[in-house]
C-alpha cells in the first residue's frame, strides 16, 4: 500500500518531534507546542482540532488528580496511621518493603508521584534515625510507585490517555478498574523482588545538593502555646520532646509571663502555656500537629485588601539596612503596623530562650512572617527585609485530616458504581479539596503540573495525525506481515517491549499517544481483540525503571538518594525483565487474544 502525502508529513512530523524528544535539546512541551504549530501549517492537524487536547478529558483527569493527591497529601492522615509502625522499623530490611507498600497502595488512589514526595520525608526522617542510607529506600519507593499506579485509571497518566485511545478504536474507554487484575499481580510481584533486590543499589552514596538544602538555614526558633481544650494525654516536657524525635528542642516553657529555660523533663505542661522551641521548619511543623498545639501568633486575622485574598507564609532574610535591626517584633509592632505576624527566627550558631515577640533581630537573621498576599511585599520593602527563594513552609497549620480522605473515597466510589465519569467525579473531588479548605486555590494551582499538561494536551491533536491519515494501519500492516503466522503473544510481548523502550525517550504520555494507535491497527490486521494490546501498551509505559528522565518519579528521587544514573538498570533492568516476561502471557489470560 502506497503512502500518501498526508501520511509522509504526519510520518515526518511525529519522527521529528521523536528524534527533538531524543536530543533533549529544549523543554519537553515546548517541542510538543511546536509540533502542533507545525501540523497545522502542514494541515496534517485540523484548525479546529488544533486545541482539542486541551479540553479532553485526559487533560482534565491529570490535572483533577493532582489537586487531589496534594490536598490528601497536606492532611497528614497517612503519617498518622504509621506512626504507630515507624519506631519499629529499625533496618532496611523493613524499611523498604513497609514505605513501598505504603507508596504502591497510594499510587492506586491518587497520582504515583503525589503518593512519592507524599512520603519521601517521612522515609528520609525514618532513614536519618536508624542510619540507613535513603539510596536503599527511595528508588524502590519510586518504582513501586510506577508500578502500583497501573491498578487503576488515575494512578499513572499512560492508563488515562490509553483509555482514550479505547474510545476511539472501540467507541468506549476502559473503565476505573479494568486495569486492576493486571495491574495488582504485578504490583504483588514488584513489592517481592523490591522486599529483597534493593540490596543491589550502592549504600554509601550521600544526596545531592537541591535548592532547598543550598538555602536551608540555621533551625528556626518559635513560640506555640497548648490549648485551653488541649486532648493530649502525656503532657510533660520529655513526652513532648519524644514527640519531636530529637529534631525538635524546647527552650523554654512560659506560664503567666514567667520564664523557665531549659525546663526539667518532668515538668508537666499545662493548657494556656507556652513553649519555645526550635528545629528545621518541616520538623517543627511535625512536632505542632503531633503534639496537638497551636502556633501562638498564626491565629490572629493578618490584613488583607479583598475578602478573596488568602494569607502567605514568606522566609525573609534581615538586610544590613533593616529598620528591624536592634528591635523586637513587640517594639516595632509588626502587626498593628505593618499587618504581618513573626512566626518563627532563625539565626545562626546563636540559641536563645527569649520569647519570641521580645527578641532583638539582628542583620542576617532569618524571619518567616505571616500576611495577606497583597500586604507582604510591602511589608517587606518597608522593613528592608530580602525574600529567600519561594518554598513551602509550614508551622503547624491547620490540617483537614477525615475531610480529604471521604472526599477521595467517594470520588472513587462514585466511579467504582458508575455513577459519575471518571472527568467528572475527580473534578468535584478537587473543587470540593478547595471549599473544605485541604488546599488553598494558590497550592491547587502550585500542584497543577503545568509542562506535563501541555505536553499531552499539544500531543494529542499530533498523535491523532497518524490515525486520522492512515499512518497507523500503514505501520501495524508492515508489522502484521512480520508477525504472521506467529504465537500472537509474541505480537503483545513486542508492543510491550516498545513501549518500555521508547518511554525513557519520549515521555510516557507521548509514548502511548503514538504506540497506542499503532498497537490496535495491528491487534486488528493480526485478527486479534485491540484490548490486551492497549494494555500492553499501558503497562510497558508505565513502566520506566531503567532511567531517571523518563518518569518524575524516577527523576523525584535522583538527588536526595545520591544516585547515578547508571544505577538506575542495576535495579531496574531485573524487574524490567520481569514485567515483560510475566506481564504479557499475563494480559493474554486477563483480556483474551482472540476477540
Amino acid at each position: 500500500m502506497p503512502m500518501t502525502l498526508q501520511q509522509a508529513l504526519a510520518f515526518g512530523l511525529v519522527g521529528a518531534t521523536i528524534v527533538a524528544f531524543i536530543w533533549g535539546r529544549w523543554r519537553y512541551d515546548v517541542i510538543a507546542l511546536s509540533a502542533l504549530g507545525l501540523g497545522l501549517v502542514l494541515g496534517v492537524v485540523p484548525a479546529e482540532d488544533a486545541f482539542s487536547g486541551f479540553a479532553n478529558d485526559v487533560t482534565v483527569i491529570i490535572a483533577c488528580a493532582l489537586v487531589v493527591s496534594a490536598a490528601f497529601a497536606r492532611s497528614g492522615i497517612v503519617e498518622a496511621a504509621l506512626r504507630p509502625l515507624l519506631p519499629r522499623l529499625t533496618s532496611a530490611r523493613t524499611q523498604v518493603p513497609l514505605f513501598a507498600g505504603v507508596v504502591a497502595l497510594l499510587s492506586m488512589v491518587t497520582k504515583n508521584v503525589g503518593a512519592l514526595a507524599l512520603m519521601m520525608p517521612i522515609a528520609l526522617q525514618t532513614a536519618r534515625r536508624t542510619n540507613v542510607s535513603p539510596s536503599c529506600l527511595l528508588m524502590p519507593m519510586a518504582f513501586a510507585s510506577l508500578i502500583g499506579g497501573t491498578v487503576t485509571m488515575v494512578g499513572t497518566s499512560p492508563n488515562i490517555l490509553v483509555s482514550e485511545v479505547r474510545q476511539q478504536v472501540l467507541g468506549e474507554p476502559f473503565q476505573m478498574y479494568d486495569y486492576a487484575p493486571v495491574g495488582l499481580a504485578l504490583t504483588a510481584l514488584g513489592l517481592v523482588f523490591l522486599a529483597f533486590a534493593y540490596r543491589l543499589l550502592p549504600t554509601t552514596r550521600t544526596a545531592t545538593e537541591t535548592l532547598d538544602t543550598a538555602i536551608e538555614t540555621a533551625p528556626y526558633v518559635t513560640q506555640v502555646s497548648a490549648p485551653e481544650d488541649w486532648t493530649l494525654e502525656k503532657r510533660a516536657v520529655r513526652n513532648l520532646q519524644a514527640l519531636g524525635q530529637g529534631e525538635v528542642r524546647i527552650l523554654a516553657l512560659i506560664r503567666d509571663g514567667e520564664r523557665r529555660a531549659q525546663p526539667h523533663p518532668n515538668v508537666r505542661v499545662r493548657p494556656g502555656d507556652k513553649l519555645l522551641v526550635e528545629g528545621e521548619h518541616q520538623a517543627l511543623d511535625t512536632f505542632i500537629t503531633r503534639a496537638k498545639l497551636k502556633h501562638s501568633r498564626a491565629d490572629r486575622p493578618v490584613a488583607t485588601e479583598e475578602p478573596t485574598e488568602e494569607t502567605r507564609v514568606v522566609e525573609a532574610i534581615v538586610g544590613s539596612d533593616s529598620m528591624l535591626i536592634g528591635r523586637s517584633a513587640k517594639q516595632e509592632d509588626l502587626y498593628g503596623q505593618h499587618g504581618v505576624n513573626l512566626l518563627a527566627v532563625s539565626r545562626s550558631g546563636y540559641r536563645t530562650t527569649v520569647e519570641l515577640k521580645g527578641m532583638r533581630l539582628r542583620a542576617g537573621d532569618v524571619v518567616v512572617l505571616q500576611g495577606g498576599e497583597r500586604t507582604l511585599p510591602g511589608a517587606l520593602k518597608t522593613l528592608g527585609l530580602l525574600p529567600l527563594a519561594e518554598r513551602d513552609v509550614r508551622l503547624g497549620g491547620i490540617r483537614r485530616r477525615v475531610a480529604p480522605a471521604l472526599i477521595l473515597l467517594t470520588a472513587m466510589v462514585l466511579v467504582a458504581v458508575q455513577a459519575a465519569p471518571v472527568a467528572i467525579a475527580f473534578f468535584a473531588a478537587a473543587v470540593a479539596m478547595v471549599l473544605v479548605g485541604a488546599i488553598r486555590m494558590r497550592e491547587a494551582y502550585s500542584a497543577l503540573d503545568g509542562p506535563v499538561l501541555v505536553l499531552i494536551a499539544a500531543l494529542i491533536p499530533v498523535s491523532d495525525a497518524i490515525r486520522a491519515t492512515g499512518g497507523a494501519e500503514l505501520i501495524a500492516s508492515a508489522l502484521a506481515q512480520a508477525f504472521e503466522g506467529r504465537p500472537p503473544i509474541l505480537a503483545l510481548g513486542a508492543v510491550m517491549a516498545v513501549s518500555m523502550a521508547a518511554t525513557p525517550f519520549l515521555n510516557n504520555a507521548a509514548t502511548v499517544l503514538i504506540v497506542a494507535p499503532v498497537g490496535a491497527a495491528l491487534a486488528r490486521l493480526l485478527g486479534l481483540h485491540p484490548d490486551p494490546f492497549l494494555m500492553a501498551v499501558a503497562v510497558g509505559a508505565a513502566c520506566d525503571f531503567l532511567t531517571p528522565i523518563g518518569h518524575q518519579c524516577n527523576t523525584l528521587v535522583m538527588a536526595p538518594g545520591g544516585y547515578r544514573f547508571a544505577d538506575y538498570p542495576r535495579l531496574g533492568a531485573p524487574l524490567t525483565a520481569l514485567v515483560l516476561l510475566v506481564g504479557t502471557p499475563l494480559i493474554a489470560a486477563v483480556w483474551p487474544l482472540q476477540g
